[in-house]
């Protein structure tokens, strides 16, 4: 039976990261991993952009040998910066790196993937995130 590309089966999500030198961010994110793949029937991989491993070029690979067919990749910031603008579709092979990035001098895992990339919108003002803060703010009236 043919995959359809549509299809969970041939779908991966790929959730990315900056990257950080302390150990909290990266916690954060593969915590949200965690309570996404639980809730997910696709196969997830967390990639990053900075300083931390899996790379996200590792992640795609890691999803290609899943075998799908597309790959949807969630930037896990608040709004568009540099970073999700141009560092991130390098990184993806959706563009060609800004010129005065300094990972122009690291070796850049090739990307064994032919499929389809989806990037999508980081979360910009999702009222969802507005809910969070009034949740917090809630409770540091009540500390």
């Amino acid at each position: 039976m043919e995959k359809d590309s549509h299809s969970k089966e041939s779908t991966g999500i790929l959730l990315i990261g900056h990257g950080s030198s302390l150990p909290y961010g990266r916690k954060v994110i593969l915590e949200l991993a965690h309570k996404y793949k639980e809730r997910s029937d696709f196969p997830v991989e967390v990639g990053f952009m900075n300083v931390e491993k899996p790379t996200i070029r590792t992640a795609i690979n890691t999803l290609a040998k899943k075998g799908v067919s597309k790959i949807i990749a969630v930037p896990l910031f608040i709004a568009h910066g540099v970073h999700t603008k141009q560092d991130i579709t390098y990184m993806l092979g959706l563009s060609k790196p800004r010129e005065d990035a300094g990972y122009k001098k690291l070796k850049q895992e090739d990307i064994k993937f032919e499929g389809e990339i989806v990037y999508i919108e980081p979360f910009g003002p999702d009222p969802r995130i507005a809910d969070i803060i009034g949740d917090r703010v809630e409770d540091a009236l009540k500390a």
